[in-house]
């Protein structure tokens, strides 16, 4: 149904997309949540560029205007009617390799950008007259109200991002998936680490399902902010349970865990337990089949629901530093958050 026929204030959600598997091994570098914003643009007259970096799918509101036109949920400069074109400067939230991007036009119709291309500059504070930008992807043509996919293979680290769209118009999320980088040089080797964390190169490598949810979130910052910011499962029916492999930012010795089942009240797992080992050279396909005989870390341990789970001290079993570990959940459910700590193995 055409949206001039709904009621006004009818919201129509994006259209459901198949994600490439670069879109589920990573994170989005370039996600609002984990401090990621606009520096700065040529032009954002309808609508704000920072939207584009929102975490939410974007929406199409009927009816919805504001005092310079119809309201859009994503960044839309007016028509040029100069030359030239607009872009945006984008601060990742944490610097990384880029993996993957994806340019999305959803609700953009008739208003959307007939070409984007993507530039990328390494610094330490915010970009200037005399940053190197480096074409990460060349111009492209876009369509209306769809994902635009591309892969990278790239290994050098980025802090921010130049969008330019081709001469102007609309684009309504930015995913920016890649690997966050750490310099381990610079970390106490004596200290504590969260070595599962996102910012110390935390990694989801495999998983048994993902039906609600999306995996990478259990090595994000600070607590769920509700059921939909975690890993969840489907509702098993046949034997067996759940499990998710981690590769750690830094090899450890593990001292300090914690299961987060935050919001998860009706559908936390039953018990949660975890394997580790020290994997010097895989691929993630291998690592699924050896990670099945790694040695137990935590032995089963009964959940709550809604609560954060720390264990430590005897709890923890001696295996030795340990690089990757798999969280197996009992028998299935959802999880918020996993943070694992330990001093670093050199």
């Amino acid at each position: 149904m055409a949206s001039s026929n709904l009621p006004v204030g009818t919201v129509i959600d994006a259209p459901a997309v198949d994600l490439p598997a670069f879109a589920t091994r990573h994170p989005n570098l370039a996600s609002e949540s984990l401090g990621a914003q606009v520096l700065s643009c040529s032009d954002e007259f309808f609508a704000s560029a920072q939207r584009m970096l929102q975490d939410a799918e974007p929406v199409f509101i009927v009816g919805k205007f504001d005092d310079h036109g119809k309201w859009m949920d994503g960044w839309e400069t007016r028509r040029r009617r100069n030359g030239g074109h607009d872009h945006a400067i984008v601060k990742l939230g944490l610097p990384g390799t880029i993996k993957g991007l994806d340019i999305n036009t959803s609700h953009f119709t008739g208003n959307f950008p007939p070409a984007a291309s993507v530039q990328a500059a390494s610094c330490e504070g915010e970009p200037d007259a005399g940053t190197e930008w480096v074409e990460l992807v060349a111009a492209r043509s876009l369509q209306g109200n769809a994902h635009h996919f591309v892969e990278i293979d790239d290994g050098r680290v980025w802090t921010h991002l130049r969008v330019n769209i081709f001469p102007d118009g609309g684009v309504a999320r930015l995913r920016v998936y890649g690997q966050p980088a750490c310099d381990w040089d610079r970390r106490d080797p004596d200290a504590l680490v969260e070595v599962s964390a996102l910012a110390s190169g935390g990694r989801v490598v495999a998983y048994s399902d993902a039906h609600f949810g999306m995996p990478t979130s259990v090595i994000k910052a600070g607590r769920g902010v509700n059921m939909g910011d975690g890993w969840e499962t489907r509702r098993r029916r046949e034997p067996g349970y759940d499990w998710l492999i981690l590769e750690l930012g830094h090899p450890v010795v593990v001292e300090k865990i914690e299961i987060d089942t935050a919001h998860f009240k009706g559908n936390y797992p039953d018990r949660v337990s975890l394997q580790g080992a020290r994997v010097a050279e895989s691929t993630d396909q291998s690592l699924v089949t050896q990670a099945m005989f790694w040695p137990e870390l935590l032995g089963e341990q009964k959940t709550e629901m809604d609560k954060q789970h720390f264990y430590e001290g005897d709890v923890i079993r001696k295996v030795g530093p340990v690089s990757h570990v798999r969280v197996n959940m009992f028998p299935d459910g959802g999880i918020s958050r996993v943070r694992i700590w330990g001093r670093l193995a050199r």
